[in-house]
């Protein structure tokens, strides 16, 4: 993979192969995390766009900056809606557990609801109204962004909380449906509540925990490397071509010094993630874990808590899927709730799981980065394919004007085949998850 990579970089650009390694290092957290729910536990969680979008709205609410004249126009009205709905809700559940009368119970519901709906939409039309053209929502905290993944982490291991009550009971297909369905529930609600985060009108200028590649071209440091690196190209010219040269240098130096300073970043939490996760999978409670995955019946008979040890799972397993959602937002720099489709979010990252191998950590590593890498890579590879068969036919041939219309779909037909091809030939995956002696 890395002999792939530096191809790539002395062919096309290392701006290019940084961009992959960074999106492949944040791809690899959340199929990390999808390795902890399949590979530890056998839990079908097909729901990971829902978790991965709440780990990027959290960076919208905690490290975007208020917008204070929505706040003033209808913040504390919004805030008193959410409580009155809230408190509705505790009610009616506490008064149910109570054995109240059922009747009594839905008015008081419905006397609730209405006054909530009430409260919520005048609330939501006048901070919509607000600007909207670039705000027209309440904004976040301005907290530092670094916040915002561990927020982005809680987040999702709430919503996973709330879900597994509901849903772990299922058989897996069914599970499958209900986390898929709650999945596009969260999205649904994303989409289309704009004094939340903007619904489809994306948040764009969210702030970055490393420097802007115009501040670096700025930098008297990074100039004087740049031209030390260059010096031999940088002589043959005249002085003024030195300038104009030097800054073109320096303008692709910062933009690689920016992701290299990303990918440090991710890096370290990758890392970070793996050891802990390797170390609660040798620990008893991680014997345990596989053992209700290898035989239900026989650790029940043992007196596991079956449910309780699935719900742990899914919950750590969505935690580090928000995780990633909030860093993918973070190297984005903008949020954008439409671009949360199950091929990208569901399927991709179940292919990254299985082609590397379920239940090893390294394996989604992995296939994280040769599935990203052919995701990034199939266009350009399409085209020279396409290429090379014009070579070998006249000028305007049919076949090949289909082909050119048609190459970014081979990107699609490059995942299909590798998942058939892993499932025939290789079906535990590329490195597969070691058996020990317990």
């Amino acid at each position: 993979m890395g002999l792939v990579l530096l191809f790539v970089g002395l062919n096309q650009s290392w701006a290019l192969v940084l961009g992959i390694v960074n999106l492949s290092l944040i791809s690899a957290i959340m199929a990390l995390g999808v390795n902890i729910q399949w590979g530890y536990a056998g839990l079908f969680n097909v729901g990971i766009m829902g978790f991965a979008a709440l780990g990027g709205v959290s960076v919208v609410l905690i490290a975007q900056q208020p917008v204070t004249e929505a706040i003033d126009a209808g913040g504390i009205k919004m805030l008193f809606a959410l409580v009155l709905g809230a408190i509705t809700i505790v009610t009616g559940v506490v008064l149910n557990k109570k054995g109240f009368n059922k009747w009594l119970i839905a008015s008081i519901v419905v006397i609730g609801y209405l006054f909530t709906r009430h409260y919520f939409s005048e609330a939501s039309d006048v901070i919509e109204k607000v600007d909207p053209a670039i705000t027209g929502y309440l904004g976040g905290f301005g907290f530092p962004i670094a916040f915002s993944w561990i927020v982005g982490g809680l987040a999702a291991a709430g919503a996973a909380w709330w879900i597994g009550k509901i849903t772990l009971s299922l058989r897996a297909d069914y599970l499958a449906i209900a986390t898929l369905g709650i999945a596009e529930i969260i999205l649904y609600v994303i989409k289309n509540e704009d004094w939340f985060v903007r619904g489809v009108k994306n948040v764009a200028g969210l702030p970055r925990p490393v420097p802007y590649e115009v501040d670096m071209q700025k930098s008297e440091w990074l100039l004087n490397i740049v031209a030390w690196i260059h010096r031999s190209d940088l002589e043959l010219l005249t002085q003024s071509d030195q300038v104009a040269q030097l800054s073109e240098y320096v303008r692709g130096a910062s933009v690689v010094f920016v992701k290299l300073c990303y990918s440090g970043l991710f890096v370290l939490i990758l890392v970070a993630l793996i050891v802990l996760s390797n170390l609660a999978l040798n620990s008893p409670w991680g014997r345990k874990v596989r053992a209700i995955r290898d035989n239900e019946v026989a650790a029940s008979a043992m007196g596991k808590n079956i449910t309780r040890q699935h719900l742990q799972i899914f919950v750590i397993g969505s935690a580090i899927v928000g995780i990633a959602g909030a860093l993918l937002v973070t190297y984005n720099g903008i949020f954008i709730p439409t671009a949360y489709m199950p091929l990208r979010f569901t399927f991709l990252i179940w292919v990254m799981v299985i082609l590397g191998g379920s239940g090893n950590n390294l394996g989604s590593v992995l296939g994280a980065f040769i599935i990203w890498f052919i995701w990034i890579q199939s266009g350009p590879m399409g085209l020279w394919a396409v290429e090379m068969i014009g070579s070998f036919t006249q000028e305007g041939n049919t076949i090949t004007e289909f082909l050119e219309d048609r190459v970014h779909y081979l990107r699609l037909v490059f995942m299909g085949s590798i998942l058939l091809f892993i499932m025939r030939f290789a079906p535990r995956g590329i490195l597969p998850e070691k058996n020990k002696e317990l």
